[in-house]
């Protein structure tokens, strides 16, 4: 009756309407990057070098993200201080800062559950972001157009946004081997030099290697 046919016009019109809001969302999620590019370049302004990946205790345990590092810079000063950094981000002292996520890390295409984020800093002894030291700009020779420095993941990959979690080599080239996509036909990636470019799926794995490196004095590609 009449009653099925409003149910089958429904199912047909809300795919239409999400796939309408897509190009919304991925746009909001690019400023996102944008914004977090913006912090972590304020963050080096004041102390001359790119956060750590993660801060470490006395006993060189994890304690916090590069991502609560930044707060301050993302007019997030009051979070900030509210966070006790000599304690583990998971410590109970930290519960209630943790259940605040700010907005520039959550993309609004993922609906994660509350406390996660999917943008992750590409981390290792030759990535922009080092684990657990300062990285000089002038350490980055391949150029800072052609160096990554957050990934956008997909939702199985998220993590807790203060957690000293992120992305090496392997995360991010496993989108290109048939993983799961962050956004339709590819994911999203924050380059040192501020901008926020779209990989697609198909892109050439060798090139996305070589932006993973910071001087690996490789030839990229155009993609």
């Amino acid at each position: 009756g009449v009653l099925g046919i409003v149910v089958l016009l429904i199912g047909l019109f809300f795919p239409q309407l999400n796939r309408g809001r897509e190009p919304a969302r991925r746009t909001q999620c690019k400023n996102n990057l944008k914004n977090i590019a913006l912090a972590l370049h304020d963050y080096r302004d004041v102390y001359d070098a790119f956060p750590p990946a993660y801060t470490v205790d006395s006993k060189g345990k994890p304690l916090h993200s590069w991502r609560t590092l930044i707060l301050p810079y993302l007019d997030q000063m009051e979070l900030y201080k509210s966070i006790d950094l000599s304690k583990a981000w998971d410590d109970p002292a930290n519960a209630v800062a943790f259940k605040t996520v700010p907005s520039a890390y959550r993309c609004p295409s993922r609906d994660l559950p509350p406390g996660l984020t999917t943008y992750l800093a590409v981390v290792g002894t030759d990535c922009c972001i080092a684990p657990t030291r300062p990285r000089q700009l002038s350490e980055i020779t391949d150029g800072t157009s052609n160096t990554l420095m957050v990934v956008e993941v997909a939702q199985e990959n998220a993590v807790p946004w203060m957690a000293p979690q992120d992305a090496n080599q392997q995360l991010v080239l496993s989108f290109l081997n048939g993983g799961t996509l962050a956004h339709d036909g590819g994911t999203q990636g924050l380059f040192v030099d501020g901008s926020a470019r779209f990989f697609s799926r198909n892109m050439d794995p060798k090139t996305l290697r070589a932006l993973v490196t910071i001087a690996g004095d490789e030839v990229v590609n155009e993609f």
